[in-house]
């Protein structure tokens, strides 16, 4: 029996893009054997007050980012979204054109899961997609506030089943310690934090002058 296509959906400001995320979509796209995975770029997110820079440089820089891997796009939907970027809203758009049959796999850190109950409408997220969490940096996957530990109880399961929607499973990762704030920071200083960042992701903010502080070299 042919398994329904998968499509996975990586959110984030990506501001920038660092290796960090591309682990996490490698990880992601190999483990839940994703057809396809959507790196999501916000642009106003309800969450965060602001980002270093506007959405067309940061998905200049994930477009170049992801060149190099089989499966990954980019999906420009909420950075071209009008006022707060909320995923409930993604999902009825993907589900309108995609129709009801492919699963559609949210990816998510540890520390997203952990505040899914301040997500807007969260309680209908499973309905129109599943849920894939791994542990990012000292966030566990366990001991979750109540609302949370009801959904990963009603919802969790093993692996992920061949269905459009409904369910949260963990997978693994090799971690990797890097956060958009730190690199954020490096960069201001003028250093050139290859080791962090994509080459073509690098050149591109060199190029442009992206998060430099005034005077930098």
């Amino acid at each position: 029996m042919t398994q329904r296509r998968r499509i996975g959906l990586l959110g984030g400001t990506f501001d920038p893009v660092h290796v960090g995320h591309l682990a996490l979509a490698a990880a992601a796209r190999d483990a839940l054997r994703l057809d396809q995975l959507r790196f999501v770029p916000t642009g106003r997110s309800w969450q965060k007050s602001g980002s270093g820079v506007g959405a067309a440089d940061r998905i200049a820089m994930v477009k170049l980012a992801i060149a190099p891997m089989p499966g990954c796009v980019v999906d420009e939907r909420e950075a071209r979204r009008a006022g707060p970027s909320y995923t409930i809203d993604t999902l009825l758009e993907l589900r309108a054109e995609l129709g009801p049959e492919p699963a559609l796999v949210l990816v998510l850190g540890s520390d997203q899961l952990r505040n899914l109950d301040t997500w807007h409408r969260h309680d209908e997220l499973l309905r129109h997609a599943h849920i894939a969490a791994t542990q990012r940096g000292p966030h566990r996957l366990a001991g979750f506030d109540p609302a949370v530990e009801t959904l990963v109880a009603a919802h969790g399961r093993d692996a992920l089943p061949d269905e459009p929607s409904g369910s949260i499973v963990f997978f693994r990762m090799a971690p990797v310690a890097v956060s958009a704030t730190a690199v954020r920071a490096l960069l201001a200083r003028g250093e050139r934090p290859s080791e962090l960042l994509p080459p073509a992701v690098l050149d591109y903010i060199d190029r442009h002058r992206l998060y430099r502080a005034d005077g930098a070299a």
